[in-house]
């Protein structure tokens, strides 16, 4: 986890992106998946940072049964970001579009991501420190690897994998099955 957040607070684009997650004030709010997923492949090739095509809230708030609070924090991070899109996403009701029971919190619906090396996040905490959550850990990451997710189809991996074109631009991640 060290070289992780070491990599975020080198990172000021990644510091301000936190800061805004922060500031929507929705619960169990975490910058998650690519935004922290290609970082790390970049820094791994020598590459800089790529753009993205949207930036990843995932928030947790079993009260907000039809997601409201993250379409008006959506909207209001679209309009003051001339980044990528955000797209946020009450967790607390991901498991429906899933097919799973419910999820306990946002770090427990990571569990269910089609690869383990994007169920990655980070947040800032009360005093400004970095939290890192990663259900699966981080060294396969760091390590410049690609696991499909055991609790979902491989074929979900395997269309992800080609369609996102992730070996054309990292040619040296390794997939391990």
């Amino acid at each position: 986890m060290h070289r992780l957040r070491a990599l975020i607070l080198s990172d000021p684009q990644l510091l301000q992106w936190l800061e805004a997650v922060r500031q929507t004030q929705l619960p169990d709010a975490w910058l998650a998946a690519g935004a922290l997923r290609n970082r790390v492949w970049d820094q791994l090739h020598g590459y800089p940072p790529s753009p993205l095509n949207d930036l990843d809230l995932i928030y947790f708030d079993a009260s907000d049964p039809e997601g409201q609070a993250g379409v008006a924090a959506q909207q209001r991070l679209s309009m003051g970001s001339d980044a990528a899109q955000w797209q946020v996403k009450n967790q607390a009701l991901m498991h429906h579009r899933n097919g799973h029971a419910p999820y306990r919190d946002a770090v427990d619906a990571m569990r269910y991501w089609p690869e383990q090396e994007t169920a990655v996040a980070a947040r800032l905490g009360a005093s400004g420190e970095v939290e890192i959550a990663a259900p699966f850990g981080v060294e396969s990451l760091l390590a410049g690897q690609l696991h499909p997710n055991p609790a979902r189809p491989y074929a979900l991996f395997a269309q992800r994998l080609e369609s996102k074109g992730w070996l054309r631009r990292w040619p040296r991640l390794k997939v391990v099955r």
